[in-house]
């Protein structure tokens, strides 16, 4: 098992908790983004900086991602061609995407995202807290149990 990460958005607590599982349990670990990312020194945490531009870090996961891997993102779209690639996908909030709930998951994405469009506001999304980074934890713990 490999861990990639959809890192340009990824919060700095869910980077620490991933660090340190990775480095507890000797996991290969990839910080993907289109800017560096500092990663601690360790030879199973890597930072790997990719071009400027849409879906460049989601494709070159997808193009290094095999069965049994670890995608963490927030991105639903990718989420779910990482769960039709037979692997994991989590969220950073702590949501594990699987294939009985990712369709449920792109259609609440792409209605939102159609709101939007139309000019719709909603309340928006709750800041990023200690609760999220438990529920993330939570949710990586459980993930490399099943490893």
């Amino acid at each position: 098992m490999k861990i990639w990460v959809d890192a340009d958005a990824c919060p700095t607590p869910v980077k620490s908790v991933l660090c340190k599982a990775a480095e507890r349990l000797q996991i290969h670990t990839t910080f993907l983004a289109n800017h560096w990312i500092q990663t601690p020194p360790s030879a199973v945490i890597h930072s790997q900086q990719v071009p400027k531009g849409f879906d460049v870090a989601d494709n070159e996961i997808l193009k290094r991602l095999a069965p049994g891997d670890l995608v963490i993102t927030q991105d639903v779209p990718l989420a779910d061609e990482v769960v039709r690639a037979g692997a994991v996908a989590i969220n950073p909030r702590g949501t594990t995407y699987t294939p009985d709930n990712i369709h449920e998951h792109l259609v609440r994405r792409n209605r939102a995202e159609e709101m939007r469009a139309m000019g719709f506001e909603g309340s928006g999304i709750e800041p990023f807290g200690k609760t999220h980074t438990q529920a993330f934890a939570n949710a990586l713990d459980r993930a490399l149990a099943q490893r």
